[in-house]
């Protein structure tokens, strides 16, 4: 192993992003710590390296003494710690802003040489979504803690296990029509292993101390456009049902009681608002391709899990072929 070999801690490396994230650098030999609130239950992510390579540890990032101990020793610290609802003492603020301080404060206090903390397009101090508004506080935090941290904002993640792509091809299996919420809403979706690529290229080194990168795929789809192409990888013809802004948000709040919320008010909120790269960004080339990725489209990746929504699941793709 080079300086790969360097140990890198991933808070939140058992998730969706994080297993990616934690697969590629331990491609790339790095040693790789996941820190994450229950280590028991993170035991899958071992069979990712060789024996030894990754180390699942515990930590919460609203106690900075466990952050703190999950963070010793490591060359590169990567935050990818977010959450999508609030639920018992898993508020915004307390994970995506004070947490994320806490992360950037203990990379700090163990001499980390770089901090890659992971954002989201849309974080906004003004944004009418709480969700955007602990993001953008958390990257202040960070970067006041470790300026040269550099800040990735995704527009919507997809790949197989998304909590995106998956909820409207399950709706569209069970419901006789899918809500659209803001159908003029633009997005550009970004594959999983595009963002754990350039993750990796930024632990390696790659890019500036201190930037904010924002990742987005080839493609710009309104939240109508997607819909349509859930719809046909399905083959669920199901109509389209416009909800006002208000009656979705009061829909949203009884979804919001399930014990794994469908929606939210506050996604509501989000929906509003467009979720693609800058021309800022793209300008001075703070994207995927600036790091040396080049974007999946979304007919290479979506077609191989949403077929599992189709009437006949895995039968109607061997029909197909």
């Amino acid at each position: 192993m080079s300086e790969t070999g360097k140990l890198v801690t991933v808070f939140g490396g058992s998730g969706f992003v994080g297993t990616q994230v934690v697969q590629e650098l331990a491609r790339r030999g790095y040693r790789v710590r996941v820190a994450v609130r229950r280590p028991d239950l993170a035991g899958h992510v071992r069979m990712y390296g060789f024996p030894g390579q990754i180390q699942p540890v515990q930590a919460n990032l609203r106690y900075p003494d466990s952050v703190l101990a999950a963070a010793r020793g490591s060359s590169v610290i990567v935050n990818l710690v977010g959450i999508l609802f609030e639920k018992g003492g898993q508020k915004f603020r307390a994970v995506q802003t004070q947490g994320a301080k806490n992360v950037a404060e203990a990379a700090k206090a163990v001499g980390a040489r770089r901090l890659v903390h992971m954002s989201a397009i849309g974080a906004d101090a003004d944004s009418p979504s709480a969700y955007a508004r602990s993001k953008a506080a958390g990257e202040i935090e960070v970067l006041k803690a470790f300026p040269g941290a550099v800040i990735v904002r995704p527009s919507i993640i997809f790949g197989q296990g998304d909590n995106f792509f998956n909820l409207f091809g399950m709706l569209a299996r069970i419901s006789p029509v899918l809500p659209l919420i803001h159908g003029d809403t633009k997005f550009q979706p970004v594959y999983v292993g595009d963002v754990a690529q350039a993750i990796a290229n930024l632990v390696d080194g790659t890019g500036k101390a201190g930037e904010t990168y924002e990742f987005g795929g080839p493609e710009i789809e309104t939240m109508r456009g997607v819909l349509d192409r859930v719809k046909a990888e399905t083959r669920r013809n199901r109509p389209l049902l416009p909800l006002p802004a208000g009656l979705a948000s009061v829909s949203a709040s009884v979804l919001a009681l399930l014990p794994r919320p469908l929606l939210t008010p506050d996604q509501v909120a989000q929906l509003a608002r467009d979720n693609v790269v800058s021309a800022e960004a793209i300008r001075q080339k703070r994207t995927l391709s600036g790091l040396g990725v080049a974007p999946t489209a979304m007919d290479a990746v979506i077609p191989t899990y949403l077929w599992r929504f189709r009437k006949h699941g895995e039968f109607d793709r061997q029909i197909e072929a």
